[in-house]
């Protein structure tokens, strides 16, 4: 069974600069199927920036996504745990701070995020979590071909 963050984390780092739009962001999540991208300037992490911040920080307030920088709605400095913690350490992290997500950050450089899901697939693989978070993703129509919700 994986003891360390290293073992369960998605090393791959989707990240976007300060100044990119909130669309652009969207627009990465969309491509890459995740909920975050990190927003980082010479390698140096500087916040995250999730699907939900966008919505409640950006779209609910009816502000265009097209010139608002990620930098404004992203979570400043956000907790953060290393490739060679051990997973019980970022269980207690996700659930001191309720958060889903955990930049994974070796030497000030992120080097990959680790998820509820990987941990409940590392921990619990047979749990209903780590089923869904097996699944894969549908594909979602466009929205302006009557995708889900749109009425």
């Amino acid at each position: 069974m994986a003891q360390f963050v290293r073992d369960v984390m998605t090393p791959d780092v989707a990240a976007v600069l300060p100044d990119a739009s909130l669309v652009e962001a969207a627009q990465l999540m969309r491509a890459q199927d995740i909920g975050d991208v990190l927003v980082t300037q010479d390698g140096v992490l500087l916040g995250v920036v999730t699907d939900r911040d966008i919505t409640l920080r950006a779209v609910a307030d009816g502000v265009d996504p097209l010139a608002v920088s990620c930098r404004s709605v992203c979570t400043p400095e956000p907790v953060c745990v290393g490739p060679d913690d051990h997973i019980s350490e970022a269980v207690t992290l996700m659930r001191t701070n309720a958060v889903r997500r955990l930049p994974v950050v070796e030497n000030g450089t992120p080097v990959g995020v680790v998820s509820i899901g990987d941990l409940a697939r590392a921990q619990e693989p047979d749990s209903a979590l780590a089923d869904i978070s097996r699944a894969a993703p549908d594909s979602w129509p466009d929205v302006g071909n009557g995708g889900p919700g749109i009425v």
